[in-house]
């Protein structure tokens, strides 16, 4: 079973493995949009310090250097085992212990306002990575979710706080599965949280992280909200980079 998949007594065969040299930086900033990733490079000063492989490709980690910090910033792929395996690397490659990471969400609730970000403060687990790095439970804990909305409340940032629900499977999301998570409490839907907060936990990291909702499932019909090449509101737009990087330097100050 999955949900009996954490080995806590015997060592990983492969572990990350720090290099001496690897640069130091204050935290990591990391997007899943490649619209945004092309706005960074094009409006702010970034050095390439380092670099991982996948099969699919070297990508790239940038240094940013703002308000007198140093900041790490790349671009990561869709789904917990991708996602928390580029944060992995990333443990080889710099040196940090905090990571902001930020990208969309659907909506299970459409009293939610779209213009507000969302605070996950649980996840639902039904994906299968978070089971590889913690004791099997419905749901765990985003331990800074608190700390982001602080960030969020004191800079006038309309926000919403609530669980999501983090799934493997996006052509899966049944309508009795959204049925059944928002009853539960949950008003978002999106494919990495609790991957990555697991994770974290077991690497002693910090995770902080905010959701852009875009399309909305709490619909007769599912709804993408935007209109085609639309980009201000959703996922793509370079304001919610203005927001992690101001997250970032909120929360190594």
């Amino acid at each position: 079973m999955i949900t009996d998949s954490f080995d806590n007594n015997s060592k990983a065969i492969i572990n990350p493995c720090q290099k001496e040299n690897a640069p130091v930086v204050d935290a990591c900033i990391v997007t899943f949009s490649n619209i945004i990733e092309k706005f960074v490079l094009e409006n702010y000063k970034c050095k390439q310090i380092a670099q991982f492989k996948f099969v699919t490709g070297i990508t790239p980690i940038y240094q940013i250097n703002y308000k007198g910090k140093k900041f790490a910033f790349y671009k990561t792929y869709v789904g917990a085992p991708a996602c928390v395996g580029t944060i992995e690397d990333t443990i080889s490659e710099i040196k940090t212990n905090k990571y902001i990471v930020f990208g969309g969400c659907g909506c299970l609730n459409k009293e939610i306002s779209h213009g507000k970000v969302i605070i996950p403060t649980e996840a639902y687990r039904d994906e299968g990575t978070s089971y590889h790095y913690a004791v099997a439970s419905d749901c765990i804990e985003v331990r800074n979710a608190n700390i982001v909305a602080k960030f969020m409340k004191e800079n006038e940032i309309p926000y919403v706080k609530g669980k999501t629900w983090t799934t493997d499977s996006f052509y899966r999301e049944t309508i009795n599965n959204f049925e059944k998570h928002k009853l539960d409490g949950c008003i978002s839907v999106e494919m990495e949280c609790a991957g990555i907060q697991a994770m974290c936990n077991f690497r002693n990291l910090d995770f902080y992280t905010f959701f852009t909702s875009g399309d909305l499932l709490d619909a007769p019909k599912w709804d993408e909200r935007h209109k085609n090449g639309e980009i201000k509101g959703t996922q793509h737009d370079s304001g919610h980079f203005d927001i992690a990087l101001e997250l970032a330097n909120y929360v190594t100050n």
